[in-house]
Protein backbone atom coordinates (compact mmCIF):
# COMPACT_ATOMS: atom_id res chain seq x y z
CA UNK A 1 0.00 0.00 0.00
CA UNK A 2 3.04 2.58 0.85
CA UNK A 3 4.55 1.78 -2.69
CA UNK A 4 1.39 2.38 -4.30
CA UNK A 5 0.63 5.71 -2.60
CA UNK A 6 3.96 6.89 -3.19
CA UNK A 7 3.77 6.14 -6.76
CA UNK A 8 0.41 8.06 -6.73
CA UNK A 9 2.85 11.28 -5.36
CA UNK A 10 5.31 10.60 -7.92
CA UNK A 11 2.66 10.78 -11.44
CA UNK A 12 0.87 13.94 -9.02
CA UNK A 13 4.24 15.38 -8.95
CA UNK A 14 5.40 14.88 -12.30
CA UNK A 15 1.99 16.16 -13.53
CA UNK A 16 3.07 19.38 -11.36
CA UNK A 17 5.68 19.60 -13.52
CA UNK A 18 3.56 19.53 -16.43
CA UNK A 19 1.53 22.01 -15.46
CA UNK A 20 4.02 24.39 -14.62
CA UNK A 21 5.27 24.29 -17.95
CA UNK A 22 2.60 23.92 -19.88
CA UNK A 23 -0.35 25.92 -17.90
CA UNK A 24 1.71 28.03 -16.26
CA UNK A 25 -1.24 30.86 -17.25
CA UNK A 26 -3.09 28.79 -14.70
CA UNK A 27 -1.00 30.39 -11.46
CA UNK A 28 -4.08 30.24 -9.15
CA UNK A 29 -5.15 26.74 -10.37
CA UNK A 30 -1.56 25.38 -10.03
CA UNK A 31 -1.08 26.66 -6.48
CA UNK A 32 -4.34 24.36 -5.68
CA UNK A 33 -2.89 21.40 -7.41
CA UNK A 34 0.18 21.99 -5.33
CA UNK A 35 -1.84 22.60 -2.11
CA UNK A 36 -3.77 18.64 -3.00
CA UNK A 37 -0.45 17.41 -3.49
CA UNK A 38 0.95 18.71 -0.13
CA UNK A 39 -2.13 17.08 1.71
CA UNK A 40 -1.69 13.65 -0.13
CA UNK A 41 1.92 13.81 1.10
CA UNK A 42 0.82 14.78 4.89
CA UNK A 43 -1.48 11.71 4.78
CA UNK A 44 1.64 9.00 4.41
CA UNK A 45 3.65 8.18 6.93
CA UNK A 46 6.83 9.67 7.61
CA UNK A 47 9.26 7.89 6.55
CA UNK A 48 12.44 8.86 4.20
CA UNK A 49 10.57 8.65 0.35
CA UNK A 50 7.32 10.85 1.97
CA UNK A 51 10.06 13.33 3.28
CA UNK A 52 11.61 13.35 -0.32
CA UNK A 53 8.50 14.00 -2.23
CA UNK A 54 7.64 16.89 0.23
CA UNK A 55 11.34 18.42 -0.39
CA UNK A 56 10.41 18.09 -4.10
CA UNK A 57 7.61 19.89 -3.72
CA UNK A 58 9.47 22.54 -1.49
CA UNK A 59 11.22 23.14 -4.38
CA UNK A 60 8.63 23.41 -7.13
CA UNK A 61 6.70 25.50 -5.42
CA UNK A 62 10.09 28.06 -4.83
CA UNK A 63 10.31 27.90 -8.64
CA UNK A 64 6.66 28.92 -8.87
CA UNK A 65 7.04 32.08 -7.16
CA UNK A 66 10.27 32.98 -9.07
CA UNK A 67 8.34 32.36 -12.20
CA UNK A 68 5.06 34.70 -11.16
CA UNK A 69 6.19 37.60 -12.73
CA UNK A 70 6.71 36.38 -16.05
CA UNK A 71 3.87 34.09 -15.77
CA UNK A 72 1.28 36.78 -15.38
CA UNK A 73 2.77 38.62 -18.80
CA UNK A 74 3.56 36.44 -21.14
CA UNK A 75 1.66 33.75 -22.93
CA UNK A 76 2.70 30.25 -21.91
CA UNK A 77 2.55 29.04 -25.59
CA UNK A 78 2.99 31.79 -28.01
CA UNK A 79 5.53 33.47 -25.57
CA UNK A 80 3.66 36.64 -26.25
CA UNK A 81 2.83 39.57 -24.06
CA UNK A 82 -0.64 39.20 -22.52
CA UNK A 83 -3.63 41.38 -22.96
CA UNK A 84 -2.36 43.33 -20.22
CA UNK A 85 0.87 44.73 -21.75
CA UNK A 86 -1.74 45.93 -24.77
CA UNK A 87 -4.26 47.33 -22.55
CA UNK A 88 -1.37 49.19 -20.91
CA UNK A 89 -0.16 51.19 -23.60
CA UNK A 90 -3.07 51.91 -25.18
CA UNK A 91 -3.79 53.57 -22.11
CA UNK A 92 -0.53 55.53 -22.38
CA UNK A 93 -0.74 56.34 -26.02
CA UNK A 94 -4.35 57.43 -25.43
CA UNK A 95 -5.33 56.96 -29.76
CA UNK A 96 -4.29 55.07 -31.73
CA UNK A 97 -5.56 51.76 -34.23
CA UNK A 98 -6.06 48.15 -32.75
CA UNK A 99 -5.86 45.37 -35.16
CA UNK A 100 -6.72 41.46 -34.29
CA UNK A 101 -5.70 38.12 -36.16
CA UNK A 102 -8.05 35.28 -35.32
CA UNK A 103 -7.20 31.95 -36.02
CA UNK A 104 -10.63 30.79 -36.83
CA UNK A 105 -10.03 27.03 -36.79
CA UNK A 106 -8.07 26.99 -33.57
CA UNK A 107 -11.28 26.01 -31.41
CA UNK A 108 -12.08 23.27 -33.64
CA UNK A 109 -9.09 22.00 -33.81
CA UNK A 110 -8.39 22.26 -29.81
CA UNK A 111 -11.83 19.76 -29.87
CA UNK A 112 -10.07 17.51 -31.89
CA UNK A 113 -6.63 17.86 -30.93
CA UNK A 114 -5.52 20.31 -27.90
CA UNK A 115 -1.61 19.44 -28.25
CA UNK A 116 -1.92 20.21 -32.55
CA UNK A 117 -3.53 23.04 -31.78
CA UNK A 118 -1.29 24.74 -29.70
CA UNK A 119 1.79 23.66 -31.55
CA UNK A 120 -0.26 25.43 -34.81
CA UNK A 121 -0.43 28.98 -32.24
CA UNK A 122 3.13 28.73 -31.41
CA UNK A 123 4.85 28.05 -34.56
CA UNK A 124 2.74 31.10 -36.24
CA UNK A 125 3.35 32.90 -33.48
CA UNK A 126 6.82 32.41 -34.27
CA UNK A 127 5.96 33.12 -37.63
CA UNK A 128 4.54 36.57 -36.89
CA UNK A 129 7.34 37.66 -34.32
CA UNK A 130 9.60 37.28 -37.43
CA UNK A 131 7.87 39.55 -39.63
CA UNK A 132 6.58 42.60 -37.41
CA UNK A 133 8.92 45.40 -37.04
CA UNK A 134 11.11 46.10 -32.70
CA UNK A 135 8.75 48.83 -32.37
CA UNK A 136 5.12 46.79 -32.90
CA UNK A 137 3.64 45.52 -29.69
CA UNK A 138 1.56 42.47 -30.48
CA UNK A 139 -0.09 40.88 -27.42
CA UNK A 140 -2.55 37.44 -26.81
CA UNK A 141 -5.39 38.94 -26.26
CA UNK A 142 -7.50 35.88 -26.16
CA UNK A 143 -6.96 32.03 -27.00
CA UNK A 144 -6.85 31.63 -30.74
CA UNK A 145 -6.72 35.96 -30.88
CA UNK A 146 -3.42 38.52 -31.10
CA UNK A 147 -4.24 42.23 -31.10
CA UNK A 148 -1.85 44.36 -32.47
CA UNK A 149 -1.56 48.23 -31.57
CA UNK A 150 -0.79 51.19 -34.15
CA UNK A 151 0.01 53.96 -32.14
CA UNK A 152 0.60 56.63 -35.19
CA UNK A 153 -3.50 56.15 -36.07
CA UNK A 154 -2.28 55.07 -39.58
CA UNK A 155 -5.78 52.73 -40.51
CA UNK A 156 -4.33 52.34 -44.32
CA UNK A 157 -0.86 51.13 -43.33
CA UNK A 158 -2.07 49.07 -40.11
CA UNK A 159 -5.06 47.25 -42.67
CA UNK A 160 -2.38 46.50 -45.16
CA UNK A 161 0.66 45.10 -42.57
CA UNK A 162 -2.25 43.10 -41.14
CA UNK A 163 -3.54 42.09 -44.80
CA UNK A 164 0.05 40.78 -45.65
CA UNK A 165 0.38 39.10 -41.98
CA UNK A 166 -2.71 37.24 -42.02
CA UNK A 167 -1.72 36.08 -45.84
CA UNK A 168 1.95 35.10 -44.74
CA UNK A 169 0.44 33.06 -41.74
CA UNK A 170 -1.89 31.14 -43.72
CA UNK A 171 0.62 29.34 -45.43
CA UNK A 172 1.00 25.57 -45.00
CA UNK A 173 2.92 24.44 -41.97
CA UNK A 174 4.16 21.71 -40.39
CA UNK A 175 2.67 20.45 -37.11
CA UNK A 176 4.48 17.16 -36.52
CA UNK A 177 1.50 15.07 -36.78
CA UNK A 178 0.78 16.33 -40.68
CA UNK A 179 0.77 19.45 -43.03
CA UNK A 180 -2.03 22.09 -41.60
CA UNK A 181 -3.12 25.35 -43.44
CA UNK A 182 -4.17 27.89 -40.86
CA UNK A 183 -7.18 30.04 -41.35
CA UNK A 184 -6.71 33.60 -40.25
CA UNK A 185 -9.02 36.54 -39.82
CA UNK A 186 -8.14 40.37 -39.88
CA UNK A 187 -9.79 43.11 -38.03
CA UNK A 188 -9.20 46.79 -37.68
CA UNK A 189 -10.78 49.36 -34.36
CA UNK A 190 -9.58 52.48 -33.70
CA UNK A 191 -9.43 53.79 -30.16
CA UNK A 192 -9.85 56.99 -28.83
CA UNK A 193 -9.47 57.32 -25.13
CA UNK A 194 -11.42 60.38 -24.66
CA UNK A 195 -14.64 57.58 -25.76
CA UNK A 196 -16.72 55.88 -23.08
CA UNK A 197 -15.73 52.88 -24.72
CA UNK A 198 -12.93 51.41 -22.80
CA UNK A 199 -9.98 49.81 -24.34
CA UNK A 200 -10.62 46.59 -22.21
CA UNK A 201 -14.00 46.89 -23.69
CA UNK A 202 -12.86 47.82 -27.09
CA UNK A 203 -10.58 44.43 -26.88
CA UNK A 204 -13.58 42.09 -25.89
CA UNK A 205 -15.72 43.14 -29.09
CA UNK A 206 -13.05 43.40 -31.18
CA UNK A 207 -12.91 39.07 -30.07
CA UNK A 208 -16.62 38.67 -30.37
CA UNK A 209 -16.61 40.21 -34.04
CA UNK A 210 -14.77 36.91 -34.95
CA UNK A 211 -17.58 34.77 -33.69
CA UNK A 212 -18.78 32.00 -36.06
CA UNK A 213 -22.39 31.31 -36.57
CA UNK A 214 -24.22 28.87 -34.38
CA UNK A 215 -22.83 25.39 -35.17
CA UNK A 216 -20.24 26.49 -37.24
CA UNK A 217 -17.69 25.36 -34.01
CA UNK A 218 -16.70 23.80 -30.84
CA UNK A 219 -16.34 20.35 -28.83
CA UNK A 220 -18.12 17.68 -30.08
CA UNK A 221 -21.15 15.94 -27.68
CA UNK A 222 -20.35 12.43 -28.31
CA UNK A 223 -17.46 10.21 -29.14
CA UNK A 224 -19.04 9.65 -32.55
CA UNK A 225 -19.45 13.14 -33.24
CA UNK A 226 -15.57 13.71 -31.98
CA UNK A 227 -14.33 11.35 -35.03
CA UNK A 228 -16.57 12.93 -37.36
CA UNK A 229 -14.89 16.44 -36.43
CA UNK A 230 -11.74 15.24 -36.91
CA UNK A 231 -12.21 13.68 -40.11
CA UNK A 232 -14.01 16.49 -41.34
CA UNK A 233 -11.29 18.58 -40.60
CA UNK A 234 -8.30 16.45 -42.02
CA UNK A 235 -10.21 16.21 -45.26
CA UNK A 236 -10.77 20.12 -45.33
CA UNK A 237 -7.09 19.72 -44.52
CA UNK A 238 -6.12 17.63 -47.46
CA UNK A 239 -8.67 19.68 -50.09
CA UNK A 240 -6.48 22.74 -49.71
CA UNK A 241 -3.70 20.86 -51.24
CA UNK A 242 -6.03 18.83 -53.73
CA UNK A 243 -5.32 21.39 -56.38
CA UNK A 244 -1.14 21.80 -56.02
CA UNK A 245 -0.86 17.93 -55.67
CA UNK A 246 -3.53 17.69 -58.89
CA UNK A 247 -5.96 15.43 -57.01
CA UNK A 248 -8.69 16.26 -58.60
CA UNK A 249 -10.24 16.05 -62.26
CA UNK A 250 -13.46 16.17 -63.92
CA UNK A 251 -15.70 13.06 -65.17
CA UNK A 252 -18.53 14.08 -67.84
CA UNK A 253 -22.05 12.73 -68.17
CA UNK A 254 -22.90 12.93 -71.06
CA UNK A 255 -26.26 15.16 -72.04
CA UNK A 256 -28.79 13.74 -74.37
CA UNK A 257 -31.13 15.32 -77.13
CA UNK A 258 -33.85 12.55 -77.90
CA UNK A 259 -35.43 14.25 -80.79
CA UNK A 260 -32.53 14.82 -82.86
CA UNK A 261 -31.13 11.45 -81.23
CA UNK A 262 -27.58 12.85 -80.69
CA UNK A 263 -25.39 13.37 -77.61
CA UNK A 264 -25.54 16.97 -77.39
CA UNK A 265 -23.11 17.87 -74.48
CA UNK A 266 -22.20 17.08 -71.03
CA UNK A 267 -22.08 17.87 -67.36
CA UNK A 268 -18.42 18.54 -65.44
CA UNK A 269 -18.65 16.77 -62.63
CA UNK A 270 -15.75 17.41 -59.72
CA UNK A 271 -13.76 13.94 -58.65
CA UNK A 272 -11.09 14.02 -56.19
CA UNK A 273 -8.60 11.27 -55.98
CA UNK A 274 -7.06 11.13 -52.70
CA UNK A 275 -4.11 9.18 -52.20
CA UNK A 276 -4.49 7.60 -48.85
CA UNK A 277 -8.53 7.39 -48.87
CA UNK A 278 -8.95 7.18 -52.40
CA UNK A 279 -12.20 8.77 -54.05
CA UNK A 280 -13.65 10.60 -51.62
CA UNK A 281 -17.30 11.07 -52.67
CA UNK A 282 -18.61 14.67 -53.72
CA UNK A 283 -21.73 14.39 -51.24
CA UNK A 284 -18.72 14.20 -48.13
CA UNK A 285 -15.77 16.89 -49.66
CA UNK A 286 -18.27 19.60 -51.56
CA UNK A 287 -19.97 20.49 -48.24
CA UNK A 288 -16.34 20.73 -46.62
CA UNK A 289 -15.64 22.72 -49.54
CA UNK A 290 -18.30 24.76 -49.59
CA UNK A 291 -17.92 25.54 -45.49
CA UNK A 292 -14.71 26.12 -45.49
CA UNK A 293 -14.47 28.96 -48.05
CA UNK A 294 -12.63 26.78 -50.83
CA UNK A 295 -15.42 26.93 -53.22
CA UNK A 296 -14.01 30.28 -55.27
CA UNK A 297 -10.37 28.73 -55.74
CA UNK A 298 -12.40 25.31 -56.56
CA UNK A 299 -15.04 26.47 -58.61
CA UNK A 300 -12.18 28.41 -60.99
CA UNK A 301 -10.06 25.57 -61.31
CA UNK A 302 -12.88 23.46 -62.55
CA UNK A 303 -13.92 26.00 -64.89
CA UNK A 304 -11.29 26.18 -66.36
CA UNK A 305 -10.44 22.70 -66.75
CA UNK A 306 -13.88 22.27 -68.34
CA UNK A 307 -13.23 24.85 -70.67
CA UNK A 308 -9.91 23.49 -71.46
CA UNK A 309 -11.78 20.10 -71.86
CA UNK A 310 -14.13 21.76 -74.58
CA UNK A 311 -11.41 22.97 -76.84
CA UNK A 312 -10.12 19.41 -76.56
CA UNK A 313 -13.26 18.16 -78.19
CA UNK A 314 -13.75 20.77 -80.81
CA UNK A 315 -9.77 19.73 -81.70
CA UNK A 316 -10.60 16.04 -81.73
CA UNK A 317 -13.06 16.85 -84.57
CA UNK A 318 -16.35 15.86 -82.41
CA UNK A 319 -19.38 17.65 -83.75
CA UNK A 320 -20.72 20.86 -81.54
CA UNK A 321 -21.00 19.92 -78.30
CA UNK A 322 -21.35 22.30 -74.59
CA UNK A 323 -20.27 21.44 -71.55
CA UNK A 324 -22.33 22.41 -68.69
CA UNK A 325 -20.19 23.96 -65.25
CA UNK A 326 -21.42 23.48 -62.04
CA UNK A 327 -21.48 27.57 -60.20
CA UNK A 328 -21.16 27.53 -56.63
CA UNK A 329 -23.18 30.57 -54.83
CA UNK A 330 -19.21 31.58 -53.54
CA UNK A 331 -18.84 32.39 -57.25
CA UNK A 332 -21.70 34.67 -57.31
CA UNK A 333 -20.95 36.45 -54.26
CA UNK A 334 -18.80 38.93 -56.23
CA UNK A 335 -18.82 40.71 -59.79
CA UNK A 336 -15.81 39.19 -61.18
CA UNK A 337 -16.97 36.29 -62.61
CA UNK A 338 -18.09 37.43 -66.46
CA UNK A 339 -14.76 38.72 -66.66
CA UNK A 340 -12.77 35.53 -65.37
CA UNK A 341 -15.17 33.44 -67.95
CA UNK A 342 -13.75 35.67 -71.03
CA UNK A 343 -10.34 35.13 -70.31
CA UNK A 344 -11.01 31.37 -69.75
CA UNK A 345 -12.93 31.60 -72.99
CA UNK A 346 -10.25 33.29 -74.77
CA UNK A 347 -7.12 31.53 -73.17
CA UNK A 348 -8.29 28.31 -74.66
CA UNK A 349 -9.87 29.51 -77.54
CA UNK A 350 -13.20 27.83 -77.33
CA UNK A 351 -16.43 29.59 -78.42
CA UNK A 352 -19.03 31.28 -75.58
CA UNK A 353 -21.88 28.76 -77.09
CA UNK A 354 -19.95 25.43 -76.18
CA UNK A 355 -20.15 26.89 -72.29
CA UNK A 356 -23.27 26.53 -69.54
CA UNK A 357 -23.01 27.34 -66.40
CA UNK A 358 -25.46 25.86 -64.00
CA UNK A 359 -26.55 26.77 -60.78
CA UNK A 360 -29.05 25.44 -58.21
CA UNK A 361 -32.56 26.90 -57.86
CA UNK A 362 -31.81 28.13 -54.19
CA UNK A 363 -28.68 30.13 -54.90
CA UNK A 364 -30.13 31.27 -58.32
CA UNK A 365 -32.66 33.19 -56.50
CA UNK A 366 -31.50 34.19 -53.85
CA UNK A 367 -30.59 37.61 -54.61
CA UNK A 368 -32.31 38.42 -57.69
CA UNK A 369 -31.98 41.71 -58.46
CA UNK A 370 -27.93 40.68 -58.07
CA UNK A 371 -27.90 38.47 -59.89
CA UNK A 372 -30.09 40.08 -62.59
CA UNK A 373 -26.71 42.29 -62.79
CA UNK A 374 -24.72 39.44 -62.75
CA UNK A 375 -26.47 37.10 -65.25
CA UNK A 376 -27.09 39.61 -67.90
CA UNK A 377 -22.95 40.39 -67.90
CA UNK A 378 -22.41 36.68 -68.38
CA UNK A 379 -25.06 36.42 -70.83
CA UNK A 380 -23.36 38.97 -72.79
CA UNK A 381 -20.47 36.78 -73.07
CA UNK A 382 -22.57 34.34 -75.35
CA UNK A 383 -22.78 31.39 -72.34
CA UNK A 384 -25.71 29.68 -71.63
CA UNK A 385 -27.47 29.42 -67.99
CA UNK A 386 -29.21 26.77 -66.06
CA UNK A 387 -30.98 26.06 -63.18
CA UNK A 388 -30.41 22.93 -61.12
CA UNK A 389 -32.17 20.38 -59.01
CA UNK A 390 -35.43 22.87 -60.16
CA UNK A 391 -38.60 21.96 -58.09
CA UNK A 392 -36.27 21.80 -54.49
CA UNK A 393 -35.72 25.53 -54.07
CA UNK A 394 -38.68 27.84 -53.40
CA UNK A 395 -38.28 30.21 -57.02
CA UNK A 396 -41.36 31.61 -58.35
CA UNK A 397 -42.31 32.07 -61.87
CA UNK A 398 -41.09 35.89 -61.96
CA UNK A 399 -37.51 34.77 -60.42
CA UNK A 400 -37.20 32.49 -63.79
CA UNK A 401 -38.91 35.03 -66.16
CA UNK A 402 -36.49 37.97 -64.71
CA UNK A 403 -33.43 35.81 -64.79
CA UNK A 404 -33.88 34.79 -68.26
CA UNK A 405 -32.36 30.72 -67.60
CA UNK A 406 -31.63 28.82 -71.01
CA UNK A 407 -32.57 25.17 -69.31
CA UNK A 408 -34.31 24.03 -66.45
CA UNK A 409 -33.36 20.49 -64.70
CA UNK A 410 -35.77 18.10 -63.13
CA UNK A 411 -34.76 17.16 -59.81
CA UNK A 412 -34.01 13.37 -59.76
CA UNK A 413 -36.19 13.15 -56.76
CA UNK A 414 -39.26 13.51 -59.30
CA UNK A 415 -37.73 11.71 -61.81
CA UNK A 416 -37.21 8.61 -60.38
CA UNK A 417 -39.85 6.35 -60.84
CA UNK A 418 -41.90 8.95 -62.61
CA UNK A 419 -43.52 5.78 -64.50
CA UNK A 420 -45.25 5.04 -61.27
CA UNK A 421 -45.86 7.72 -59.43
CA UNK A 422 -48.63 9.96 -60.12
CA UNK A 423 -47.57 12.60 -57.67
CA UNK A 424 -44.05 12.86 -59.44
CA UNK A 425 -45.90 13.02 -62.56
CA UNK A 426 -48.00 16.08 -62.04
CA UNK A 427 -44.93 17.56 -60.71
CA UNK A 428 -42.78 16.51 -63.93
CA UNK A 429 -45.69 17.43 -66.50
CA UNK A 430 -45.90 21.21 -64.31
CA UNK A 431 -42.45 21.54 -64.93
CA UNK A 432 -42.73 20.58 -68.62
CA UNK A 433 -45.37 23.06 -69.23
CA UNK A 434 -43.86 25.30 -67.43
CA UNK A 435 -40.48 25.40 -69.52
CA UNK A 436 -42.51 25.31 -72.61
CA UNK A 437 -44.40 28.22 -71.46
CA UNK A 438 -41.49 30.35 -71.09
CA UNK A 439 -39.58 29.13 -73.81
CA UNK A 440 -36.59 27.50 -71.54
CA UNK A 441 -35.71 24.28 -72.11
CA UNK A 442 -36.25 21.22 -69.57
CA UNK A 443 -33.82 18.15 -68.77
CA UNK A 444 -34.83 15.07 -66.78
CA UNK A 445 -31.51 14.31 -64.97
CA UNK A 446 -30.98 11.19 -63.02
CA UNK A 447 -32.87 9.08 -65.52
CA UNK A 448 -31.69 5.17 -64.57
CA UNK A 449 -34.47 3.54 -66.33
CA UNK A 450 -36.19 3.07 -69.82
CA UNK A 451 -39.56 3.66 -68.54
CA UNK A 452 -38.81 6.64 -66.66
CA UNK A 453 -36.98 8.05 -69.96
CA UNK A 454 -40.19 6.38 -72.24
CA UNK A 455 -42.67 8.53 -69.60
CA UNK A 456 -41.13 11.84 -69.97
CA UNK A 457 -40.68 11.03 -73.76
CA UNK A 458 -44.17 10.48 -74.30
CA UNK A 459 -44.87 14.02 -71.76
CA UNK A 460 -43.06 16.36 -74.04
CA UNK A 461 -39.34 16.05 -72.45
CA UNK A 462 -36.54 15.85 -74.70
CA UNK A 463 -33.49 16.38 -72.79
CA UNK A 464 -31.83 13.63 -70.56
CA UNK A 465 -28.76 12.69 -68.14
CA UNK A 466 -28.89 9.56 -66.07
CA UNK A 467 -27.33 6.62 -65.58
CA UNK A 468 -29.32 5.03 -68.44
CA UNK A 469 -27.60 6.73 -71.24
CA UNK A 470 -24.14 6.69 -69.24
CA UNK A 471 -22.28 7.07 -65.77
CA UNK A 472 -19.91 10.28 -65.39
CA UNK A 473 -16.82 9.12 -68.11
CA UNK A 474 -13.37 9.74 -68.13
CA UNK A 475 -12.40 12.10 -71.07
CA UNK A 476 -11.73 9.31 -73.60
CA UNK A 477 -14.71 6.97 -72.60
CA UNK A 478 -16.70 10.63 -73.25
CA UNK A 479 -15.08 11.19 -76.43
CA UNK A 480 -16.11 7.14 -77.89
CA UNK A 481 -19.86 7.39 -76.45
CA UNK A 482 -20.32 10.58 -78.48
CA UNK A 483 -19.11 8.71 -81.45
CA UNK A 484 -21.04 5.83 -80.93
CA UNK A 485 -24.17 7.02 -82.80
CA UNK A 486 -25.46 3.19 -83.16
CA UNK A 487 -25.70 2.24 -78.95
CA UNK A 488 -27.66 5.52 -78.21
CA UNK A 489 -30.17 5.12 -80.83
CA UNK A 490 -30.60 1.91 -79.45
CA UNK A 491 -31.17 3.32 -76.32
CA UNK A 492 -33.49 5.81 -77.42
CA UNK A 493 -35.57 3.31 -79.13
CA UNK A 494 -39.28 4.99 -78.73
CA UNK A 495 -41.62 2.60 -77.05
CA UNK A 496 -44.64 4.21 -78.84
CA UNK A 497 -45.03 5.76 -82.47
CA UNK A 498 -42.16 7.99 -83.73
CA UNK A 499 -42.20 11.69 -81.64
CA UNK A 500 -41.67 14.88 -82.57
CA UNK A 501 -38.03 16.18 -83.34
CA UNK A 502 -37.03 19.07 -80.87
CA UNK A 503 -36.08 22.51 -81.71
CA UNK A 504 -32.29 22.63 -82.41
CA UNK A 505 -31.16 23.43 -78.77
CA UNK A 506 -27.06 22.85 -79.65
CA UNK A 507 -24.70 24.40 -81.49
Amino acid sequence: MRCAGLSVIVALLLVAIVALVVMAAAYCRLWLHLAAIRRRIVALPGDGAARTAEGALDEIERQVVQLRPRLLTQHPITALPTREALLARMSADKNGVVGALAFTDFDRLTAIDPVIAERMLAICAARLRQMLPPTRLAAQIDRGHIGMWYGDGDAATAQAELTAIAYALGQEIDSGAGKLTPKVAVRLEPFDAAEARSAGTLLSQLVASFTLPAGAAGAPSTSDDAALARDHYAIEQDLRQAIVQQELSLAFQPLIDAGRQIVCGAEALLRWDHPVRGRISPALFVPVMETAGMAREIGNWALNAATREAGRWRASGLPPLRIAINVSGHQLEEDDLPALVRRTLHHHNVPAEAIELELTESVATTDTEHCRRLFEALRATGIKLAVDDFGTGYSGFSSLRRLAFDKIKIDREFVTDVDRRRDSQAICQSVIALGAGLGIRVLAEGVERYGEYAWLRRNGCHHFQGFYFAPPLTGDAFTAFVRDTDGLRHLLHPATAPLPVHERVCP
